[in-house]
């Protein structure tokens, strides 16, 4: 059985992206057609208990995000959410992770198991990050992997290309919204 994950697409991540209309477009898009396909749609998001206790200052990517957090920085539920533009559906699911990877603790690899699902559709931002760490957790955890590379992104649009083109075929298929 198939699944797409919907990774990292909240307001804070995605909301200063240049190409944030054409990747809400395109993931939209890939949505609507997992749920035409009776495909379960998973969405996974980043998350943090209050005064993020998950996060050791270590962690460079994080760590930053602790101290603003401590700081007492407003808005984060409404940042923290996923784009009104592409939000679940009521039986869509939702997994809440604790670091880069969708695996990384969240119950991802539980609901997976439960639903008899083998191969994973990945669309999220940002490329170099979610995408990524995934894409290779799942390989090593023997799933098949399709990656929507028009459905991905990164600040970085050469990264972003280099991966697509480059990187993920060795352990994906890569292919477009319009193939899927």
């Amino acid at each position: 059985m198939n699944a797409l994950l919907v990774m990292d697409m909240q307001n804070a991540v995605i909301r200063q992206l240049p190409d944030y209309n054409t990747i809400i477009t395109n993931v939209s898009k890939a949505i609507s057609i997992a749920h035409d396909k009776n495909m379960p749609v998973i969405y996974v998001v980043v998350g943090f208990r209050p005064r993020m206790p998950e996060v050791s200052m270590n962690n460079k990517v994080f760590g930053a995000s602790k101290v603003r957090a401590g700081s007492g920085s407003g808005g984060q539920h409404e940042a923290m959410a996923i784009d009104a533009a592409i939000a679940p559906l009521e039986n869509d699911i939702v997994v809440t992770k604790r670091r880069i990877s969708a695996f990384t603790g969240s119950d991802l690899e539980v609901v997976l198991r439960a639903q008899g699902i083998q191969h994973l559709i990945l669309t999220g931002v940002a490329s170099s990050g979610v995408v990524l760490s995934t894409l290779r957790e799942a390989a090593d955890k023997d799933y098949r992997i399709t990656v929507l590379a028009d459905c991905c992104t990164d600040r970085d649009p050469a990264l972003h290309d280099v991966l697509v083109e480059k990187v993920f075929p060795f352990q994906a298929e890569v292919i477009t919204v319009n193939d899927f």
